[in-house]
């Protein structure tokens, strides 16, 4: 049986909405911050309008996405927008650039950075200042007593909280509720001192917007309206939940594949509107917002910024490492072709989208799909359209114009091992994505390779890599980037990448590791499946010869049914598990909403299993103590209840019973 099918049986697929893709980086400009000089002019509106026409419907049909709405602009103007096919399958109704309004997903966050610094150019809010200093209505624990979370850290994804979104959308807008409520009652743990790391978090980007509804006394969706969208002229952008009827009667619907067809996904509201929940917008309208960023803060006299703030906006301001992108306010550093990028992606059931900016060139970008994409490749959608644009209009500089990179082979014993992502849950169910989402590095012929989700190809899942600095690399082949960060001792604390600034990568110890977790609980999980099928079948034989052979007894036979009982909850609690995880792009939806009864079963059936394994662990040292069955007999019993035992360590390591995760794996 092939691995992947393996891993799915014994529920090893894969949790993540955070598996983000791979772009090149080479430019030194990019990681310092500077902006690198324009490589071209704009192309024409004809140029740019050739390419999508022959890119996007080609990628549409690829991935099995039904629509797409695309804008660029560059010079000072928008150089073209175009919809691709429908909003609405049923209806078959066409994607219109300027009245389709698609949902934009975490590229909201790009206005909660607006927001957050125009409080910070009136003197309402300190970047550096402790965000509890303006909260009213409850505060951030004191988790690192002198480490307070500051405004910054919320806009570079360094609070250091972890990461718990699932259950807080909703289907419809009028369950919503309110966004300091909800921050109140699920305040999720600080795991690491801000400041430290970066790890993608949702929670400190919403605290942010609701930082702005505090100082300015309205409500986050208002403020955007009054401040930002009005201003701009974005028409056809809102943030309210319900949208106004002339916006909801244009609305895209988001979908994922289900076999030849498309089935319309749910979870695109909820109370955390600063990170993207019912936001909406159009083609046109991000044209105007990408302008305003290109061009000082305003548009067509409009301004929202002053030059300085907006500055401000774009700059880097974390990275651990500086010879790798790092993060300005909510947007990405990335590198291709030589070129600086600013990039935020957004993705939420059935849509995925990319805003780019290319500061250096007065060139940006946005592109959003309406489906989730065969294989959840619909932010690789998006990606490819970005980077076909760039490919075309700012290709990479000709190889012999740059000299090779010196290679480095010695040393790279230091860098192996297993690494897991900054963004790990440390107190749900999500956590299980570590078991197949973190990586595994080994070194071979003075190359490192990298096993595990490090590419944005999601069809890419090792890549190879070769040392041209000290703790840096490039790939084989290619520009991307890795490097390894380490402390005063010369150990190893952490693997950043390029293709993703918002988390980094940290160490695990021998006994940390997925791939041995992985070997435990398929010996685990087998042992107990024979077993329950062994004993069974043994039971009915004993059934059919009763008559002819003495009673067993009782004291042995309730401790074989105990134990088939606890094979049987682990058994269907792996089966539970592995019907949750079998579609990500139904699984990403069932965790935005937490409404799948799976989500309630399987943790029941961890958790019951458990309470048997208590008396079945007495049960197997009477054996032994008052010699049931034979030796083989009291051997096999113990080998179940190990088994089980192993298995439940691991499934509360990794959260599988959703009741906060064992402290066993870091």
């Amino acid at each position: 049986m092939k691995k992947k099918y393996v891993r799915l049986l014994l529920v090893l697929a894969a949790i993540g909405l955070f598996l983000y893709g791979l772009t090149p980086a080479r430019a030194e400009a990019a990681t310092t911050g500077t902006p690198a000089p324009s490589a071209a002019p704009s192309p024409s509106p004809a140029e740019v309008k050739r390419l999508l026409d022959e890119t996007v419907p080609k990628l549409l049909a690829e991935h099995h996405v039904p629509g797409a709405t695309v804008t660029v602009v560059g010079g000072g103007r928008e150089l073209y927008a175009a919809g691709y096919g429908v909003s609405d399958v049923p209806a078959g109704k066409p994607v219109d650039p300027a009245r389709t309004a698609f949902f934009m997903g975490s590229d909201a966050k790009l206005f909660t950075a607006i927001a957050v610094l125009q409080q910070v150019q009136s003197g309402k809010l300190d970047l550096n200042a402790d965000v509890n200093h303006y909260l009213t209505a409850f505060r951030i624990r004191d988790t690192y007593p002198g480490h307070p979370v500051t405004v910054e850290n919320l806009l570079t994804h360094t609070g250091g909280f972890d990461d718990t979104f699932m259950g807080l959308a909703q289907a419809r807008p009028e369950q919503v509720g309110a966004l300091g409520a909800t921050l109140a009652a699920h305040q999720p743990e600080r795991v690491r001192a801000p400041g430290t790391a970066a790890a993608y978090d949702n929670y400190g980007v919403a605290l942010a917007g609701y930082l702005v509804e505090v100082v300015s006394g309205q409500l986050y969706d208002r403020y955007l309206s009054e401040h930002v969208l009005r201003p701009l002229g974005m028409d056809r952008t809102s943030f309210a939940q319900p949208h106004p009827a002339p916006i909801d009667a244009e609305l895209a619907h988001g979908y994922r594949p289900e076999g030849s067809g498309q089935t319309e996904a749910e979870g695109l509201y909820g109370p955390l509107t600063p990170t993207g929940a019912a936001a909406v917008t159009t083609a046109s309208d991000m044209s105007r917002l990408l302008l305003a960023l290109l061009q000082g803060g305003a548009v067509d006299g409009r301004r929202i910024l002053d030059p300085a703030t907006t500055a401000r906006l774009l700059e880097r301001h974390y990275g651990p490492d500086p010879r790798l992108p790092g993060m300005a306010y909510l947007l990405e550093q990335r590198d291709r072709n030589g070129l600086r990028l600013l990039v935020k992606d957004g993705d939420v059931p059935g849509f995925h989208t990319n805003v780019a900016l290319l500061p250096g060139q007065g060139v940006g970008l946005y592109v959003s799909v309406n489906g989730d994409g065969e294989d959840s490749t619909g932010g690789w959608t998006t990606q490819q359209v970005l980077n076909a644009f760039l490919d075309r209009f700012y290709p990479a500089p000709p190889a012999a114009a740059a000299p090779p990179a010196p290679v480095l082979t010695s040393g790279l014993d230091a860098y192996t091992g297993d690494y897991r992502s900054t963004r790990t849950s440390q107190s749900t169910l999500t956590r299980a994505s570590a078991l197949t989402g973190s990586l595994h590095v080994t070194a071979e012929g003075g190359r490192l390779t990298v096993s595990g989700p490090l590419s944005r190809d999601p069809q890419v899942t090792e890549t190879h890599w070769q040392q041209i600095e000290p703790g840096l690399f490039q790939e084989v082949g290619g520009s991307a980037r890795i490097a390894f960060r380490t402390d005063a001792a010369g150990r190893v604390v952490s693997l950043l990448s390029d293709a993703d600034p918002t988390v980094a990568y940290e160490p695990l110890a021998w006994y940390q590791a997925p791939g041995l977790h992985q070997v435990v609980m398929i010996v685990s999980l087998a042992v107990l499946v024979l077993s329950l099928i062994g004993w069974a079948v043994a039971a009915a034989v004993r059934l059919l010869r009763r008559r002819s052979r003495p009673a067993t007894p009782a004291a042995p036979s309730a401790a074989r049914l105990l134990g088939w009982t606890t094979a049987l909850l682990l058994t269907a609690a792996t089966g539970g598990f592995a019907m949750l995880t079998a579609d990500s792009n139904a699984l990403n939806e069932t965790l935005f909403l937490g409404d799948s009864p799976l989500l309630t079963v399987v943790p029941v059936l961890i958790l019951t299993a458990l309470a048997l394994a208590v008396p079945m662990t007495v049960c197997t040292v009477l054996a032994w103590v008052k010699g049931w069955w034979g030796v083989l007999g009291r051997v096999h019993y113990t080998g179940v209840t190990l088994s089980a035992l192993f298995f439940l360590l691991l499934a509360g390591a990794y959260d599988l019973a959703n009741t906060g995760a064992l402290d066993l794996i870091g």
